[in-house]
């Protein structure tokens, strides 16, 4: 049983998460990433036959697996979590509470335990805080600010209004954060293009792995920050 924060009400909702090929095609998908999915499945066209999102997964990657989370609505609280937790994961990353705080009310409003206006209120706080650290960015190397302005836009689009575009928000911005920290820390101009593709690499396969657990059992791994 799901807590809907929209209607204020609970809903069952079923694992593994499903859709059809009618309903991604509706929404526009580019044309590379429709066509691919089609030769995965063996098909020539859409139809309303159930398609697990993990398929899709597995066929396209997790870029095209999360631009599927806008055409899925009813699972908003699934999406918002795991932006909440894609964004947990560089939580370390951001110098200002606010942001942290906007994670805490984002997860308590997936949860049915915050307000829309609490939600509002939080993301515009996040927002300041970015524009008020930002005077001081002169002061960090450039691959320090980009690491925490990374972990911050998590922060901030995990407290979205469209968790669709949240989730491949957060998603995209926690990588970046994670491996412009690690990246910061290396030396030598080949230490440290080793060390951006190895960090992205990872980080991106953790995500998959997570969102890979919330689309065919509805939970989320226990954030590590």
């Amino acid at each position: 049983m799901n807590y809907d924060p929209k209607t204020n009400r609970s809903r069952l909702m079923t694992y593994p998460i499903t859709t059809t090929l009618n309903n991604i095609r509706k929404h526009d998908p580019c044309s590379e990433g429709w066509q691919k999915l089609l030769k995965h499945l063996g098909k020539t066209g859409a139809d309303d036959e159930p398609l697990e999102l993990v398929t899709v997964l597995d066929s396209n990657g997790l870029d095209d697996a999360l631009w599927c989370c806008h055409v899925l609505p009813e699972h908003d609280r699934d999406w918002r979590l795991f932006a909440v937790w894609c964004a947990r994961q560089v939580q370390r990353l951001m110098n200002n509470p606010r942001s942290v705080e906007a994670l805490d009310v984002a997860e308590r409003f997936a949860n049915g335990a915050a307000t829309p206006e609490e939600l509002a209120a939080a993301r515009t706080a996040a927002w300041e805080a970015a524009a008020w650290d930002a005077t001081g960015a002169a002061a960090w190397a450039a691959a320090g600010a980009a690491a925490k302005d990374a972990a911050w836009a998590a922060a901030w689009a995990a407290a979205k209004d469209a968790t669709g575009a949240a989730t491949w928000d957060a998603t995209w911005a926690a990588t970046w954060a994670a491996t412009w920290a690690a990246t910061w820390d290396a030396t030598g101009a080949a230490t440290r293009a080793a060390t951006w593709a190895a960090t992205w690499h990872a980080t991106w396969d953790k995500q998959k792995e997570a969102f890979r657990l919330l689309i065919t059992t509805g939970q989320v791994p226990e954030a590590q920050q």
